[in-house]
């Protein structure tokens, strides 16, 4: 069943969370999954990825207490298990190598198969001051991941935690420390981007087809491509981005952490479409193109949601 409809036609800002859950579980009853969405995966949900067994992992951050967030694994059922715990925030997340890989405030960590954890690179291992790591994904070649430091967050929002108008003054005073860097699977760190006025608080990386990075911008809202060494905007504006991927297609996708939506952009016209919103807190998906699904965890509410792609 097509969601689209529902989504473009219904006024968002008087559709509860219960409305928006009827609609996705009803459109992923017939797609081959067990689970019914959206599902419960704990509190302040952040990122999810596929790994051991083709079970889900998701980054679960919990409340403000120190150690007291865990990695949550999902299995295709949908049953849930705390696979390992003691960790502060974690965040980006991604498989490789037999391993898994989580940001975490200022460090990497590593899980084996057991759930046994080691620090993979820890914050006196980068070779300039980290910040906010965020996201993680894995390289164009498998040797390794990258992962972004969003920067000085600080600066972004008002009193409100509402971020600047870009044409305010505070806006010019926003910082430029937002990297990526690229850490090997013997944890060395390398700059893979590095400052620029394009990226003052980089969000999201991933690889496109091509081998280019591609980075979600959350200050300014652009979903940057590398082309020609260069980091490139693609057409709209997507403030408080966080995810970024791209299908087999060519088309891309990006969600909105700050405005709890998700676009589907296509690969060619670089023309945007609302595949979701209305929800708190979009955060880092998951793209399961075969299963013509993103699992997007809705970090406010707990919940992890299935949104179709197909439209």
């Amino acid at each position: 069943m097509n969601t689209r409809p529902f989504f473009t036609k219904l006024p968002f800002q008087h559709i509860s969370i219960g409305v928006i859950s009827i609609m996705l579980t009803l459109s992923f009853s017939g797609c081959g999954s067990d689970i019914q969405f959206p599902i419960k995966v704990g509190e302040n949900p952040e990122s999810i990825t596929k790994g051991f067994n083709d079970n889900y992992y998701i980054t679960v951050m919990n409340g403000s207490e120190e150690g007291d967030a865990e990695l949550v694994e999902m299995s295709p059922d949908g049953t849930l298990k705390v696979f390992a715990k003691g960790f502060n925030e974690p965040k980006g997340i991604a498989y490789v190598g037999g391993h898994l890989y989580f940001s975490d405030v200022t460090r990497v960590w590593k899980v084996d198969k057991d759930g046994n954890t080691s620090i993979l690179a820890d914050k006196a291992d980068f070779p300039e001051d980290v910040l906010y790591l965020n996201d993680v994904s894995v390289d164009g070649e498998g040797k390794g991941i990258y992962v972004v430091d969003m920067g000085a967050t600080k600066f972004m929002r008002d009193e409100n935690n509402n971020l600047w108008p870009l044409d305010s003054e505070q806006a010019k005073l926003v910082p430029e420390l937002g990297r990526i860097y690229h850490i090997d699977l013997e944890g060395n760190v390398t700059i893979a981007q590095n400052t620029s006025p394009l990226l003052l608080n980089p969000n999201g990386v991933g690889i496109d087809n091509d081998g280019n990075m591609m980075v979600g911008e959350f200050f300014k809202g652009n979903f940057l491509v590398t082309r020609n060494g260069q980091l490139t905007p693609l057409k709209g504006q997507f403030r408080g981005a966080d995810a970024v991927e791209q299908d087999s297609k060519g088309n891309y996708y990006v969600s909105s952490w700050q405005q709890g939506k998700v676009w589907k952009i296509d690969g060619k016209t670089e023309e945007s479409t609302i595949l979701i919103e209305g929800l708190e807190s979009a955060a880092d998906f998951y793209l399961e193109e075969d299963k013509g699904r993103l699992l997007l965890p809705d970090m406010k509410t707990g919940l992890l949601h299935a949104v179709d792609i197909n439209n």
